[in-house]
């Protein structure tokens, strides 16, 4: 039977619950066990794919094609693996299904509440994403107490009941804040927060502590006898040099015994890669400086695949990878010169909208004319096609039809059907609603042989990279853009998916997104090959 580990979080958000998530199931998964994920976001979106950068981070797509939240990026960096749709949900998706029941008859005219048809819907799709597996770790976005939070809660409490108790474990992550003034640390935001969950009917059989300042162990006997758990069962959680280290931080404080006891099992992980990858990015032997060009700089967390994806090259290049932020609207006032400066490489990364594309045209021609390595990712590659043309081709009002739909000289176009994951055919046209019209999830994919794209992934056929976006790449300009010096050196039935230049020590634009499968043990190969010029 699936064991279930139910994590939730107290007292603020953004503690970390999604960290301290991945880095047990990387324990348990270094342990031998067969080991997979959730995440349920109490929220009313039916998923984040709509919602801004600036308001929820990235957006993380699956391989089959759901745009999900951003901590199961974590999850697959974390636990080198592939998650799908199931693997997270949202209270919009639950009230969305019930509703939808309800209007086809299938509650055979029963009133509909929240208990017991909400939480029942929940409870099934918790048991579905722990099917096969020997571990489920469940992830609770928000903090106990949150109105929205209740009915997950209730599922969590249900299922201690149906299944035998040695099955289900529930591990709370709260805040131990220091008072500088005091000169303290204080328990009570813990013994609150895990009041407020044993009111709601549970009880936490380990608790995870934040915390800025290390734990006193009269301290931890403190929490452990307010909070009625085992004293070996308080895990103080401090900030770490690199998320990765987590792991390893939690085996020396012993997080393991507490969870075998639970669990009545005996597990001794092999943490030897996992150690020295991260050696190799606390203590890295080299450095390099990326030029990152965005627009959505005010929120790190909206690149945040990408900003990692460079962290998990470096690791294995023994590099730290700096990276200078580059915001596209300053170069359009003063030139990519000013801000890219120094740096050793330029990378453009995706993006939606008109904003800033200037600068990041800017940036890419930078690029080609002083023979810097680039990478263009998504609107990276569309923006170097485009920028090509202007400046190769002649072609001065070369555009996107996404910027300027009226443009004679469409580079970057909206193609009007596609087949989709399923193999459906999609419709779309310029006023089709954004989120139906994406090329979502994962596609394959044909590098040209003799290419960097080829060098990069390998001999093999046919690769798979996961998608996010509308527009293409226009195939009508290929013969042009090829004799002007442009290679297209990876197509996917018919669509140009990536693109390099010739006369150019290393520069590379793809339209698929690479750093949704890079892991820490696993670096994409496109990201590691352009870390590894860079060193160069």
């Amino acid at each position: 039977m699936t064991k279930f580990i139910f994590v939730t979080g107290g007292v603020l958000s953004s503690l970390g619950k999604g960290i301290t998530s991945a880095s047990i199931a990387t324990i348990l998964k270094q342990s031998g066990q067969k080991v997979s994920m959730l995440k349920i976001d109490p929220y009313l979106n039916v998923d984040p794919g709509t919602m801004s950068p600036l308001e929820h981070g990235e957006v993380f797509v699956t391989a089959d094609g759901a745009e999900t939240d951003l901590d199961l990026g974590n999850y697959e960096r974390f636990i080198d693996t592939t998650l799908s749709a199931k693997n997270n949900f949202t209270t919009g998706q639950i009230y969305q299904t019930v509703i939808r029941r309800e209007r086809e008859g299938g509650y055979l005219g029963k009133t509909i509440q929240v208990i017991p048809h909400v939480v029942d819907e929940i409870k099934d799709r918790i048991y579905e994403a722990g099917k096969d597996y020997e571990f489920l770790i469940v992830e609770l976005g928000g903090t106990v107490g949150d109105i929205e939070g209740l009915p997950f809660m209730e599922a969590i409490r249900q299922m201690r009941h149906e299944l035998q108790k040695t099955n289900t474990m529930n591990i709370h992550v709260t805040l131990v804040p220091y008072i500088a003034a005091a000169g303290e640390l204080k328990t009570k935001p813990t013994q609150h927060s895990v009041q407020e969950l044993r009111r709601i009917g549970i009880t936490p059989h380990m608790i995870v502590c934040r915390s800025e300042k290390p734990l006193p162990k009269e301290l931890k006997k403190k929490l452990a006898m307010s909070c009625d758990i085992d004293n070996n069962a308080v895990i103080e959680a401090g900030d770490a040099q690199s998320i990765y280290q987590v792991p390893m931080n939690f085996l020396k404080e012993g997080i393991l015994t507490p969870i075998c006891e639970h669990f009545n099992i005996n597990l001794k992980p092999n943490m030897e890669k996992w150690e020295t990858l991260v050696k190799h990015i606390i203590l890295p032997q080299d450095e390099i400086t990326i030029a990152f060009v965005g627009k959505y700089l005010d929120l790190k967390e909206s690149y945040k695949s990408l900003t990692e994806a460079l962290i998990h090259a470096g690791a294995h290049l023994n590099t730290k990878v700096k990276i200078n932020w580059c915001d596209s609207e300053r170069i359009e006032d003063v030139g990519a010169y000013e801000i890219i400066n120094n740096s050793d490489a330029i990378l453009v990364a995706g993006g939606f909208g008109h904003r800033g594309v200037e600068g990041k045209l800017k940036a890419i021609e930078y690029a080609r004319i002083n023979k810097i390595p680039y990478l263009g990712i998504c609107l990276g590659m569309q923006l170097a096609v485009i920028e090509f043309a202007r400046n190769v081709l002649g072609l001065e009002d070369a555009n996107s039809i996404e910027f300027d739909p009226e443009t004679k000289n469409p580079l970057i176009y909206l193609i009007d059907e596609f087949l989709d994951q399923s193999g459906n055919k999609q419709v779309r046209t310029h006023s089709s609603p954004m989120g139906g019209t994406m090329r979502l999830g994962e596609y394959p994919f044909n590098p040209k042989k003799g290419t960097k794209l080829q060098k990069a992934y390998g001999n093999d056929e046919t690769y798979y990279e996961r998608h996010r976006h509308r527009y293409e790449a226009n195939p009508a300009y290929k013969e042009a853009l090829e004799k002007a010096g442009m290679i297209i050196s990876g197509e996917s039935d018919g669509l140009i998916e990536a693109v390099e230049i010739a006369d150019h020590p290393w520069f590379v634009g793809v339209q698929f997104h690479p750093e949704f499968t890079s892991h820490l043990e696993t670096p994409n190969p496109i990201i590691l090959e352009f870390v590894k010029q860079t060193i160069k």
